[in-house]
């Protein structure tokens, strides 16, 4: 068992005011979506403000319409898994054009202490250092994940050092 655990932020930026009706059917969507969340194997904790959901924090004051969701896991398979192959999930995925702006880097994994809660203004940071350096153990994206610290790299990453 590791004593690590997968940090993920993503954000997003409605197109629509946040209760605008054009956005009813994500705002419908999340009471179920979360709950698979919340039962996935491999979950931990995800980042809920009032009601069951993050769509009330304003994490940016200047920024009205930026959403965050953050959420722990066990692994980045685990997620992966939650992300990729859950249906209802995915059914949101391809309709996110409807509800928010294109934004490059709206994701970041990093790897947290067990128990360590990370804050909004952490995953924000985290956001911003893959926007500045890129790929790193500090802050990854999926399709480049680094270990967990003290664990072995994955294979993709081990085929790059050969």
């Amino acid at each position: 068992m590791s004593g690590y655990h997968l940090a993920q932020i993503n954000v997003g930026r409605f197109i629509h005011s946040r209760d605008d009706p054009a956005n009813a059917d994500f705002m419908k969507a999340l009471d179920p979506v979360n709950a698979q969340a919340d039962a996935a194997p491999g979950f931990i904790w995800r980042l809920v403000g009032d009601g069951n959901d993050a769509t009330g924090l304003v994490p940016d004051e200047a920024d009205p319409q930026l959403l965050v969701n953050m959420s722990l896991w066990r692994d980045v398979e685990a997620l992966e898994a939650y992300v990729y192959r859950n249906s209802e999930h995915l059914a949101i995925m391809r309709r996110r054009k409807e509800w928010f702006e294109k934004i490059e880097i709206f994701q970041a994994l990093w790897w947290v202490t067990a128990g360590h809660i990370p804050s909004v203004a952490e995953g924000l940071e985290r956001i911003a250092v893959l926007r500045a350096k890129g790929p790193s153990a500090a802050a990854f994206p999926f399709s480049q994940a680094y270990p967990a610290p003290g664990a072995a790299p994955p294979a993709a990453i081990l085929g790059e050092c050969a």
